[in-house]
């Protein structure tokens, strides 16, 4: 059976999200309470819309969240996507609640409420920036092919875990390889027994899923 995802508020995101779900498959139900953005909404192939507060029992009621398997609160307030996601979750038995919310500072207490998932777009943003400032520090990525496999070069600083270690006492991804160490002026292809020092680079080849795993391993960050 397809996998029922209800939407609460949010026009534009809930209208984006509906579109990606439908085309994977899902069935999706959108519930909003404005009256023009229902109407919009509705335009969307095989998307169920209602017109109401989601974070009402009776207007859950009406959207059947009773036979939802996900339940994703949009709306701008944050407390009405933690009611929401609640009563998904405790009176009709939703089995995965999501809700965005503005805050991070209510992230932690979110997860204490039973929310199963929370998503905070300063959160995310922080994240993204974070992870690219960190791989611009360590890493020259260069795509190869159709960017299926990436070359990183990955300085080994004195804290790294990977230092004093022998190549084959590392646990890194089975699609990873270490091609080349630089060390000073000279460079070396490494063998199993190769022990890595501070102050070396790694030359690291890597397919894109498994490059920040390996990136991980070596430096613990």
């Amino acid at each position: 059976m397809k996998k029922r995802v209800l939407l609460i508020g949010g026009f534009n995101k809930a209208k984006s999200l509906a579109v990606s779900l439908i085309k994977k498959g899902y069935n999706v139900t959108a519930i909003n309470s404005d009256n023009k953005d229902c109407e919009k909404l509705a335009e969307i192939k095989n998307l169920s819309v209602f017109n109401g507060d989601g974070s009402k029992p009776f207007v859950l009621e009406e959207a059947n969240a009773y036979n939802a398997d996900i339940a994703i609160a949009l709306t701008k307030q944050d407390e009405t996507n933690l009611v929401a996601c609640e009563l998904c979750k405790k009176k009709y038995n939703v089995k995965k609640t999501v809700a965005l919310i503005a805050d991070p500072k209510k992230i932690e207490f979110y997860y204490r409420m039973g929310i199963d998932s929370v998503v905070c777009a300063i959160s995310a943003i922080t994240s993204i920036i974070e992870q690219q400032a960190f791989l611009d520090e360590i890493a020259t990525l260069v795509p190869v092919g159709e960017g299926h496999i990436r070359i990183a070069q990955v300085p080994i600083s004195q804290n790294a875990p990977a230092v004093e270690k022998k190549l084959w006492e590392l646990h890194l991804p089975k699609d990873v390889i270490i091609g080349c160490v630089l060390r000073g002026e000279k460079s070396m292809v490494p063998r199993g027994d190769t022990r890595i020092l501070a102050g070396d680079v790694l030359v690291l080849i890597s397919t894109d899923e498994h490059e920040m795993a390996a990136v991980r391993e070596l430096t613990g960050r």
